[in-house]
C-alpha cells in the first residue's frame, strides 16, 4: 500500500509520496519489503510528474521499472500532460488489464498564451483517466488536494464526521474549510508533507499493518519549471570511525 497526495494551488502543483513497499507472504502476512521505494517521478523533458499507488508489481517487476521503461520507450518529446496520462494508462492496460494500480499525472499545458495546470487521476484496471482540477459543470479550474492509497487517516481528519450527541442523536462535525485558492507555494508544500507524515505517524500507533512509511519525496511544479523539494538519495555505508588526519 502507499499514500500519495497531489496539491494544486494557483501558483503550483505539489506531489508527495511515502517510500514503503509491502508484500503479502503466504497470502496472509503483510510484511515490509523496503523503505526506499520511489513512487513519485518526473518526466524532465515534458515537465510532468507521476505518482503511483496500489499494486506495486506489474509483470514481475516494480511499478518504478515500468514507469522508467514507459518513459524510455513510449514517451515522445512533444507529448503533453494530457496525452501522457492517456498514453500511460493505455500502455499498461493493454499489457496488464487486471492490475489494481493507479497514478496521478500532473503538470502544465500551454493553452494559448497561458500555462494551464492539469491534474489527472488514472487507474489501470478501470482503464480510467479523470481530470481532477476542473469543475465538471463549468470547466473552470479548481484548487484543492487529492490523495489515494491508504487514505483513511487524512480523510478522518479533514472530512465531516458523525458523533453521538447527548440525547443519542447523530451530530455531524465539520472542520473549518481550507482556502486552497489562497494557498501559497510554501503552504502547499507543507500540506503535502503534513498529509504523508500524519498518515505515517498515526498508523504507527494503531493496531494495523504499517504499510505507509519511509522518507517522503516531494516534487514541485510551476509554469516556470519543476524541481525536487526533497528526494531520498542513494548512499553507501557511513564511516564507522572518524578519519585520522
Amino acid at each position: 500500500m502507499s499514500f500519495v497526495v497531489t496539491v494544486y494551488v494557483p501558483e503550483a502543483i505539489v506531489m508527495a509520496s511515502d517510500s514503503r513497499q509491502t508484500l503479502t507472504v503466504k497470502s496472509k502476512v503483510e510484511t515490509v519489503n523496503s523503505d526506499f521505494t520511489y513512487k513519485t517521478f518526473l518526466l524532465p523533458h515534458q515537465q510532468v510528474g507521476v505518482s503511483t499507488f496500489g499494486q506495486a508489481v506489474l509483470g514481475g517487476v516494480s511499478v518504478q521499472s515500468q514507469v522508467e521503461r514507459f518513459a524510455e520507450e513510449m514517451v515522445e518529446e512533444e507529448d503533453d500532460v494530457e496525452g501522457l496520462a492517456h498514453k500511460l494508462v493505455s500502455h499498461l492496460h493493454d499489457k496488464y488489464p487486471k492490475v489494481d494500480t493507479g497514478f496521478y499525472v500532473a503538470g502544465y499545458k500551454r493553452e494559448g498564451r497561458a500555462s494551464v495546470p492539469h491534474v489527472y487521476y488514472c487507474h489501470v484496471k478501470k482503464n480510467l483517466v479523470q481530470r481532477r482540477n476542473v469543475n465538471p459543470q463549468t470547466g473552470d479550474i479548481t484548487y484543492g488536494a487529492t490523495w489515494a492509497g491508504q487514505v483513511d487517516v487524512i480523510t478522518r481528519l479533514l472530512k465531516a464526521k458523525q458523533v453521538v450527541g447527548p440525547d443519542g442523536q447523530l451530530l455531524e462535525i465539520t472542520g473549518a474549510r481550507i482556502n486552497w485558492h489562497l494557498m501559497n507555494v510554501q503552504d502547499a508544500i507543507d500540506f503535502a508533507i503534513y498529509a504523508v507524515r500524519t498518515t505515517i505517524d498515526t498508523m504507527r500507533f494503531e493496531a494495523r499493518p504499517k504499510n505507509v512509511g519511509g522518507p517522503i519525496d516531494v516534487l514541485l511544479m510551476t509554469p516556470q519549471g519543476s524541481r525536487w523539494i526533497q528526494r531520498k538519495e542513494l548512499h553507501g555505508q557511513p564511516s564507522l570511525s572518524p578519519e585520522i588526519t
